[in-house]
């Protein structure tokens, strides 16, 4: 029977869900061990250095272990969660598989224990019992013995003990510690939970996937929920209830601290000296890519300040045209028309270095990066192909991509491949900067704040729109003739926008 027990359980391991990254951390566990799982429904959240991404699991059954806590960093090709493919049937199997391990490691020597004359024996336990789908395993199973995932158990566990009353939290310490602390408890033949009881024996709201999926949506904790299905389930009507009234929740924030030990350090104080953030995620590889880039790609920075007044009356037109209705017309629009005209004129910017082939790669193709900055920190997702797209196309495809990044579901394939960028710092109120290239790309536009200054025009000094350009370029593969001739189109463009048409 064990046998074929372990014959059917699966491994799913963390995938490459970029573009050759190695490692990716856990954010969240959608699934608990016990959890019944479908093919392509999504267990857990992780965060690659590129973007956060859901990974759906391509196997049914039941979960049996999670081998990692949220939080904790996976190499790619790790295994991260195991599940059992027998289903229901499986469990009684693994449960017995379980306890004739026990057994054999059991000294012979070892006198069986003998039951207390004045308390009734108590049952002998019989594997697995069924149990809600999202609940958990019965407090009623077999003992097993400690596995790999023994660190991840012993963290929720730890969570449990903190969150439930004395009586059961002096249970949970006492499974941690490897022995059974005698407290009053409910028998295990005692009636099943009524509605409204928002603690359940595991300590675990129960809860169907769906609803579990609907109180993420919403925001709502489902600890805070009151029950009204059968047996103290929470339903959907009870999570659309809780999320109605829009009341903050800042004292449950404690539930989602670390560890116990570690929750009195990562408690935020008034009047604290010093915050520390871990460096992990897309923080972590903008740092190492900035770096790479930095001191592999000798770095040129180029500036002009040019008189913008003809394109931001442009602009205003072309907000009126029934052809761009709906789509976001701002100077970066026209900014990116510019560059792409310009590297039209002067291909061979747009080009990476091969320093295995020692070769300079010219791209015939622009995928156009642009610079967002997002709480997870900054990132340059790109628009593929941009050479061949309209205007109105061009519009949509940046108000798609900004769009995008705000939300936080950049995937990691919207980010790879970028060719040339643009980095709008004017949106800070910033002049100007010396960007860093993107590593593998050649060169990165900055734009400044648009702003009036007094200017000479036809003679006369007048007040004026103006802003200041910076073009950062790899000096391996762009002399300073051609950054200049880009950086000079990109001007004239924009204080002539005719240009667009003439030069196209």
């Amino acid at each position: 029977m064990t046998t074929m027990t372990e014959a059917s359980v699966r491994e799913f391991k963390m995938p490459d869900v970029g573009e050759g990254l190695t490692e990716a951390e856990i954010l969240k566990w959608y699934v608990q061990p016990g959890d019944s799982v479908t093919d392509g429904q999504v267990v857990c959240e992780v965060e690659t250095a590129k973007a956060a991404v859901e990974l759906p699991i391509p196997y049914n059954g039941v979960v049996r272990e999670l081998r990692f806590p949220e939080g904790a960093t996976v190499d790619v090709g790790t295994a991260i969660i195991t599940v059992d493919e027998g289903g229901g049937d499986a469990g009684a199997g693994e449960a017995g598989g379980a306890a004739s391990v026990a057994e054999s490691e059991t000294p012979a020597e070892t006198p069986a224990p003998t039951p207390t004359p004045s308390a009734p024996e108590a049952p002998k336990p019989e594997g697995r019992k069924p149990v809600l789908v999202g609940y958990g395993v019965s407090e009623a199973s077999t003992k097993r013995r400690p596995r790999k995932g023994v660190p991840v158990q012993q963290a929720q566990a730890q969570a449990r003990v903190q969150t439930q009353q004395p009586e059961a939290a002096a249970a949970l310490q006492g499974e941690l510690n490897g022995h059974t602390t005698p407290v009053d408890r409910p028998s295990p033949v005692s009636s099943p939970p009524s509605a409204g009881s928002a603690t359940p024996v595991g300590g675990r709201p129960l809860a169907k996937p769906p609803v579990r999926k609907l109180a993420k949506d919403l925001g709502v904790d489902l600890a805070t929920v009151t029950p009204s299905g059968p047996d103290g389930i929470i339903t959907r009507e009870d999570v659309h209830a809780a999320s109605a009234p829009p009341a903050p929740e800042p004292v449950r924030t404690p539930v989602a601290a670390p560890a116990p030990a570690q929750a009195p350090a990562a408690v935020s104080h008034e009047g604290a000296r010093e915050t520390r953030i871990p460096i992990k995620g897309v923080r972590k590889a903008t740092a190492t890519a900035m770096i790479d880039s930095a001191f592999t790609a000798p770095h040129v920075t180029e500036f002009v300040t040019v008189d913008v007044t003809r394109t931001m009356r442009l602009i205003e037109e072309l907000k009126q045209d029934k052809d761009l209705a709906g789509l976001r017309v701002n100077p970066l629009l026209l900014i990116a028309k510019a560059l792409l005209v310009a590297i039209k004129r002067h291909p061979e910017v747009n080009a990476s270095w091969d320093e295995a082939n020692q070769e300079i790669v010219v791209k015939h193709y622009v995928n156009l990066g642009i610079a967002a900055a997002t709480p997870r920190g900054l990132i340059v997702p790109n628009i593929k192909d941009a050479h061949t797209k309209t205007l109105p196309e061009l519009a949509a495809a940046l108000g798609e991509l900004v769009s995008t990044a705000r939300e936080g579901k950049t995937s990691p394939a919207a980010m790879h491949g970028g060719t040339v960028t643009i980095t709008n710092v004017g949106v800070f109120g910033v002049d100007t900067g010396t960007p860093i290239l993107p590593p593998g790309e050649s060169a990165i536009l900055a734009v400044g704040t648009i702003k009036l200054q007094p200017w000479v025009h036809k003679g006369k000094v007048k007040p004026r729109q103006v802003t200041t350009l910076a073009l950062s370029f790899d000096h391996r593969l762009v002399d300073g003739e051609l950054g200049s001739k880009v950086l000079a189109d990109v001007a004239a463009i924009l204080e002539q926008p005719k240009r667009l048409i003439t030069w196209a």
